[in-house]
């Protein structure tokens, strides 16, 4: 009777223990297939710029990169093997790389040759079309401050290997290496060129340094992640406001210090005779190499619809405080035009409304994500999903959707469809780009290495 009441004990824990385990298992694969299915249906599981790319022979389906991800949903456990069910909410951390037990995850840059906006690079991040030209940062393809750091520095450290050898060519007036950008990965380029006793020249076409960075709104946390910087030092939080962290690149072009010219816009870039000819509104620089640090935010894109040009109309959000009690459209889905609606939310007195083109909000950082819902569910921001602006007018917006066109009462538009990035420039300098007839038919190539943040 005793071996009977001990069996049975065991087992009523055993089935304690397994019983829920097995009714959670079966839900997170029934959730994780969903939302499979739904990544597919909305084609955010491809590959594009950053991306986790995942070895399924070796994937023990631990659940493990799924919870190191800060953003939340970029991977699913899909029948028992970690799967990319967001690829367009990666920005680079490489956490997941991280957390994996086997091994089994690399992140890096999808397909790139089939991308007509990301110029061709080898490991060191320079061109393969124009040797000596370099490109580090966000116009690569990767975000992050800290991948746009790493860049710098690697691509910095290729350069000072090669220079003696482009001394001895020639052109004694030459500076060992232009910058153009002075964002993190122009600073750090300079910076690392100062420790490695090449001649440099930041060339930078506003009034102030920053890059990207200098034109987000007053106090937006940057997410930059703990990083050794050259000169300066370790940067040791993960986010710092945008003021703090311009003041920390700002300290650093007095303490190397670096040659910095502002409102020096670069209009454009040849080789001849073994050195680079960099034209700038005041004139010609004479480089031996060339680093592009530029962001791909360039000139904002425009809606094409009639009225856009109202003084109302807006492309970029500084500070929020400035507007209270009036009526807000914002148009976009990315990050900015949720940060900016987050934003404007919050003043006395403002209604906001989101208008984007998608169902729903596929490309932005989970914090945000979880921000905007609250205001959505609250009715605090309106959101116009599956919708596009059709006409501005000085009183109004006309946005369409499926229901009809409405017309909401308005005193601001803020548009955010993203930005026109400085192609044309590295186009004429003769930087090859992706080439969109180069598809591998839907096979995903190895992530290309080295650049990954966690690389």
């Amino acid at each position: 009777m005793s071996d009977a009441l001990t069996w049975g004990i065991s087992l009523l824990v055993v089935a304690a223990i397994v019983v829920p385990y097995l009714v959670s298992f079966r839900k997170e694969r029934k959730v994780g297939r969903a939302r499979l299915d739904e990544a597919t249906r909305l084609g955010t599981n491809r590959a594009v710029a950053q991306f986790p790319f995942i070895d399924a022979m070796r994937c023990i389906g631990c659940n493990s990169c799924v919870e190191a991800c800060p953003e939340g949903d970029v991977l699913a456990v899909v029948g028992g093997t970690a799967t990319v069910v967001n690829g367009l909410r990666c920005i680079g951390h490489g956490r997941c790389e991280i957390a994996c037990p086997v091994g089994a995850i690399e992140v890096g840059l999808g397909d790139v040759r089939a991308r007509e906006d990301i110029p061709q690079l080898d490991d060191f991040q320079q061109s393969l079309s124009v040797p000596g030209l370099y490109v580090a940062g966000e116009l690569g393809g990767l975000a992050l401050v800290k991948n746009a750091i790493g860049q710098a520095k690697k691509a910095v450290d290729r350069i000072a290997k090669l220079a003696p050898a482009a001394r001895r060519s020639g052109g004694g007036d030459a500076f060992d290496i232009v910058i153009v950008g002075s964002g993190p990965a122009g600073l750090a380029a300079a910076a690392a060129a100062r420790q490695n006793g090449l001649s440099h020249l930041v060339l930078e076409q506003e009034a102030d340094l920053g890059g990207t960075v200098l034109h987000y709104p007053r106090r937006k946390l940057v997410l930059v992640q703990a990083i050794e910087m050259p000169i300066l030092g370790r940067i040791k939080e993960n986010e710092y406001e945008k003021e703090h962290l311009l003041g920390m690149l700002q300290g650093l072009v007095e303490k190397a210090p670096l040659s910095v010219r502002f409102s020096e816009k670069v209009e454009d870039i040849q080789r001849e005779g073994g050195l680079f000819l960099v034209r700038s509104t005041s004139g010609v620089t004479l480089a031996r190499f060339v680093l592009l640090a530029l962001g791909r935010r360039g000139t904002p894109r425009k809606l094409g619809v009639p009225g856009e040009e109202l003084s109302k109309v807006m492309y970029r959000l500084i500070d929020a405080e400035s507007y209270q009690n009036q009526r807000i459209l914002v148009v976009g889905g990315g990050d900015s035009a949720v940060e900016a609606a987050l934003g404007l939310a919050r003043q006395r007195g403002n209604r906001v409304a989101v208008s984007y083109r998608r169902e729903k909000f596929v490309r932005i950082k989970k914090k945000n994500e979880d921000r905007i819902t609250r205001l959505l569910e609250s009715r605090k921001i309106e959101g116009l999903f599956s919708s596009e602006v059709e006409r501005i007018t000085p009183a109004s917006v006309f946005v369409k959707t499926a229901q009809g066109v409405h017309e909401l009462p308005n005193d601001y538009v803020f548009v955010f469809a993203g930005g026109e990035p400085p192609f044309e420039l590295l186009k004429k300098a003769g930087v090859r780009f992706g080439d969109k007839n180069a598809a591998t038919g839907g096979t995903t190539p190895p992530p290309r290495r080295g650049t990954a943040a966690g690389s």
